[in-house]
């Protein structure tokens, strides 16, 4: 785990006339193997650069009106980089003695983002808060095996100086399934794992199975009373 050392967060709040305030930031940081560049704007994401797959990427969805950022935005993140990383040797250099500070994330939180319906798919959200430095590592399981379709969005500042992330699972729920959120930290010293079980309640049969046969036996009384009246009748 080589967290970042160097975290740089700019952060200002714009005044919009009768709607109030709204937070406007931007974090930039770097370690030795990987970065950020984000911009956010009260508490959502609406763009990162994927350095990785070496583009932008618009984080909000797609019915949100379009906030476009200019063309070089992206180079001038991978710029960026470069003296972030220059920054951060000076720091290490300066602060060698220091020791590092670690503050472990609160249990995670595992929750579907919609009603769950048996075969329709469906989302599942980990939501990792509370921890520095950042990132967390999170990875999913399903009934024990690794699974796959799983995403994370980069590290959201909190109010007091720590962070949160959010993982997501592409799913289809079947009924029984066992779905696991492993959380490891630096600060954790060993991995917090939250387990969610798919549990839909299906209709019960045992009201209407009593129904019907309370139908059925008072049919066949009647049916019996009829056949006597008649046999009465002819003996006469």
């Amino acid at each position: 785990w080589a967290m970042k050392m160097l975290l740089l967060i700019l952060c200002c709040v714009l005044g919009v006339s009768a709607d109030g305030r709204h937070e406007d930031v931007h974090i930039r940081g770097c370690s030795d193997f990987d970065g950020e560049d984000m911009y956010g704007l009260d508490g959502e994401e609406r763009w990162y650069a994927d350095f990785k797959r070496g583009e932008g990427v618009y984080a909000l969805p797609d019915f949100v009106d379009p906030l476009k950022f200019p063309e070089g935005t992206y180079s001038q993140a991978v710029a960026d980089q470069q003296i972030c990383k220059i920054n951060l040797g000076i720091s290490r250099k300066g602060n060698k003695d220091m020791p590092r500070e670690l503050v472990p994330p609160t249990s995670p939180m595992v929750y579907p983002s919609s009603e769950v319906q048996l075969t329709e798919p469906n989302t599942l959200v980990c939501l990792v808060t509370g921890f520095y430095p950042a990132p967390v590592n999170v990875s999913w399981t399903r009934n024990g095996e690794v699974t796959q379709g799983t995403s994370i969005n980069v590290p959201y500042p909190n109010n007091e100086g720590t962070f949160t992330q959010i993982s997501r699972l592409d799913f289809v729920p079947q009924q029984g399934d066992i779905y696991s959120c492993r959380v490891q930290h630096p600060a954790l010293s060993e991995a917090d794992a939250r387990m969610w079980t798919v549990e839909v309640k299906q209709p019960g049969v045992g009201p209407a199975v009593f129904c019907g046969v309370g139908l059925t036996l008072g049919l066949l009384g009647v049916a019996a009373g009829t056949f006597f009246l008649i046999k009465g009748n002819q003996c006469r």
